[in-house]
Parts: structure tokens; sequence; C-alpha cells
């Protein structure tokens, strides 16, 4: 049988079934085989193991994955591709697909009922533009039992969030995933192996999760407050920047400022230059300020 992800196959799927894009979900169908195993390759499936797939459309890289792993769950919001998936995808019995929008769906029980408990689950998906960061830290803040994220998106989101501190691309968005991950992209893909070509050019990004968060907060949520309010205006210092913007500390920028001092943080510097132990730093010793308050 040929394979779904060729310009000709693809074509003759779509025009069978009737089938228009649309372009409020995001759709971009991959028509590259070599590509698609490639993805497959990051993810490093076993044969026991099982993959979770966000967006399938038409089926290419869910048969991929159907060939390597022992169950494959595909979350689909577009009812107009379960029948074409359901022919597509015939020859694998081992996958499942679930019609929902994955951001609304319990991910975590759908694991318990598809998956068995400790078994080996890596997230692998060609993900919609327009939902790739949400969707994320759906992922990530659930803490759902799976290994790591291999995950196709826009290439300019894929460099914010593998970046480091100092770099242009660095900020908020590299931070947040950072520390539930070891984040790297893997390959960067061109904008021609898509159907239809969208406008930018694609990377994917591989994401290992920690055992445990890279660094240790006395308090998780004012920590990621911390680091937005540190990038809320790039051009400015830290000091201005969290006298700005950060609720529930005291505005007294001598006061800011000798904390600064304290841990060893320069106030002139800016929040991209900080690295994610850093922030932690600087987390803890201001809401060890906020709660003597």
């Amino acid at each position: 049988m040929k394979d779904i992800a060729t310009p000709n196959r693809t074509k003759m799927i779509l025009e069978k079934h009737g089938f228009s894009f649309k372009k409020s979900l995001g759709q971009n169908f991959l028509i590259d085989t070599n590509v698609l195993n490639r993805i497959v390759d990051f993810a490093e499936l076993g044969s026991d193991s099982g993959a979770i797939e966000i967006g399938p459309g038409i089926g290419a890289l869910t048969e991929q994955l159907a060939k390597r792993a022992s169950k494959v769950v595909a979350f689909e919001i577009d009812q107009r591709l379960l029948p074409i998936l359901g022919e597509t995808l015939a020859p694998y019995e081992h996958v499942k697909i679930i019609h929902s929008d994955v951001l609304k769906a319990n991910v975590k029980q759908v694991m318990n009922e598809e998956f068995a408990e400790g078994q080996d689950v890596m997230v692998v998906a060609n993900l919609p533009y327009y939902v790739t960061t949400p969707i994320l830290f759906k992922l990530l803040e659930e803490d759902l039992p799976i290994r790591g994220v291999v995950v196709m998106m826009q290439k300019e989101v894929a460099d914010r969030i593998a970046a480091g501190p100092g770099t242009k691309d660095y900020g908020s968005l590299s931070i947040a995933i950072q520390y539930y991950t070891e984040a790297e992209t893997v390959m960067t893909v061109p904008r021609t192996v898509f159907v239809p070509q969208p406008n930018v050019d694609s990377a994917v990004i591989r994401l290992m999760k920690r055992p445990k968060p890279l660094v240790e907060v006395k308090d998780e949520e004012f920590f990621f407050a911390v680091v937005r309010a540190s990038f809320a205006q790039r051009r400015k210092t830290l000091m201005n920047n969290l006298s700005n913007n950060l609720a529930g500390i005291p505005k007294d920028k001598a006061m800011l400022e000798k904390i600064l001092l304290e841990i060893g943080i320069d106030p002139k510097r800016r929040g991209e230059t900080l690295t994610i132990e850093e922030f932690a730093r600087l987390s803890d010793a201001l809401y060890a300020q906020k709660t003597a308050v």
C-alpha cells in the first residue's frame, strides 16, 4: 500500500472526499514521507511504546507512528476528517481516533484507558500553528505520564522555546518550557513539503520531560509572574520592569535594588540576560519579601 504522504496520494484522497482546507483550523498537511520518518525517528519509539498525536489530518504521520508503536491515539477536532481517517488508517487496528479538541479533552483519563500503566508514551504531532503554545502548556502543566514531546511548529516559535539567555529569542516562553523539559530543535522543515504551503518555515522540536522541574521555587505561580514581568518591556532594566509590572510587591525601588544586590544580580541587567536559576533566586527573594509584608 502506498504511503499517504505523497503529493499524488494526498491529492487523490482529498479529491475523493471533496475536502477543503479550513484556514481557521490551521490545516497544512505534510506530503513528504522522509520528513515524517525523521520526526518519528526523533521520538525513539520502541515496539512497546505508545504515541499520542494531535491533529492527524488525513493520517500521514499517524500511519508512520502506527508502523512503529504498539498503540496510537490521535485527537482530531475536524469532524469532516473522521471518515477519511477511517479509510486511510483501516489497515492499522491499533490506531484510535478521538473526535475532540485536545485543549478540552481529559488527556490523562484517555491515557489511563488506552495505555498500560507505566507504558512508554510520546506525544508526536504536526501542531496547528495558532494553538501550538496552549497545547504545549496543557501537556506539560497537567503532568501527564509521557516521556516527552516531538512536535512540528512554526520555526520562529521553536527558536523562542529552545533559546538560551542573552539571545534575542530568549523570553518567558523559553523559561516556561525549559522549566519542565530539556528543549532542542532537531530539524527545520521547508514550507514546500506541505499542502497548502504555509507562509513560514517550520521546525521540529523535541522536549524531553524532566523528572522534576529544572529549579525548585517557593511558589511556582509567583515564579512565572516574576518571569513575565521581567520581560514586559525588553529594553527596560530588570528593576524598572519589576517595579512597573509585578503585582504584590512594594514599588519602593530602593528596596528592590537592595534585594537584587543581596542575591548577586545587578539591578541594571535586563531580563533576557538572567538564567532560569537566577530567576528562581529572584523569585524566592521577592516572595519572601511579599509574604513578610
